[in-house]
């Protein structure tokens, strides 16, 4: 089937055979971990919002119905930068590995110590929005304004510009024409339709796809599918094991998501604990940044000229 016949929607990609990364060292696998930083950027009364936000948090995937101010949801929240972030940081700082921040620019605004810590750590910060709402229910002015607001701010914030982004809940219609319209982003995370990155061309530009993750991922907490830190490191264990095995012949890249208000509580982190000390058992692995991804493929596979497709 063409893509005449299915809009714009590309259900082909790379097919049986993938291009070679090309990993640095001759990793068989690039497993890049991600930590969402939202906590502070949520809807709130007390930002002027006419609800509490509290998606993702212990309440599952019914909505509480609390009128008003949900004081308990904002505490679950709280709990997400007061404690789930350091212990998160621990965990990493004893593996000597890098990750990748999905940071929402106004609650890194709002905590000074996170980022002063991301920035000692050298963590990169993708940028995931201005607050964490979502973009697909954004009008195009409004979204364009809220991209640029993003990027100012995590400018002055982080000491850099954010080179990533990457939406709440999928991307609106418009929001990769106005991530390439403003200029700066060399990727977008905004797509889960592969496990490598890919091209894409947008007008009349190519743009770089670093595809992301909802699978090996802890909002199967926030949603009832796991229970337990086990079942996330269960699940998270066989699908490096079976991409590590595949990547004798044809290595990939592994994106594992992580929340703070999730997997920081302890019986969850001990399930991310197993998974870390699971990895570092492998050779051949490259664990690293989102931005480093990016920039080995945008080095080791460049854009196609216009009219060609993804090498």
């Amino acid at each position: 089937m063409s893509n005449a016949e299915t809009g714009d929607r590309d259900l082909i990609g790379y097919g049986a055979n993938p291009p070679d990364p090309r990993w640095p060292g001759g990793a068989r696998l690039a497993v890049n971990f991600v930590v969402n930083f939202e906590e502070g950027s949520e809807a709130s009364i007390p930002d002027g919002d006419k609800e509490s936000e509290w998606g993702l948090t212990e309440y599952g995937a019914v909505n509480p119905g609390v009128p008003g101010r949900d004081l308990a949801a904002e505490g679950m929240f709280a709990f997400g930068t007061r404690v789930g972030f350091w212990r998160i940081r621990r965990l990493f700082a004893e593996h000597g590995w890098p990750l990748t921040v999905f940071g929402c620019a106004l609650a890194l605004e709002r905590n000074p110590p996170a980022v002063a810590a991301i920035k000692e750590a050298g963590w990169d910060v993708c940028c995931h929005g201005w607050r964490w709402e979502k973009h697909y229910l954004m009008d195009e002015e409004t979204e364009r304004a809220r991209i640029a607001r993003a990027v100012a701010s995590l400018q002055a914030t982080m000491g850099e510009r954010p080179l990533g982004w990457y939406c709440r809940s999928g991307p609106g219609v418009n929001t990769r024409r106005l991530l390439v319209e403003e200029g700066g982003f060399l990727y977008d995370s905004d797509a889960y339709d592969d496990e490598l990155p890919y091209w894409t061309t947008v007008g009349e530009k190519q743009h770089l796809v670093v595809p992301y993750s909802l699978t090996n991922n802890d909002t199967k907490f926030g949603r009832g599918t796991f229970s337990t830190g086990d079942d996330f490191f269960h699940f998270c264990r066989d699908a490096f094991d079976m991409m590590y095995q595949e990547g004798a012949t044809q290595p990939k890249m592994m994106s594992i998501g992580l929340h703070q208000r999730l997997i920081g509580h302890p019986g969850r982190a001990a399930g991310l604990q197993r998974l870390m000390g699971h990895i570092a058992k492998f050779s051949g692995v490259w664990v690293t940044r989102r931005i480093d991804i990016a920039q080995h493929w945008a080095a080791t596979h460049p854009a196609p000229l216009a009219g060609g497709g993804s090498d």
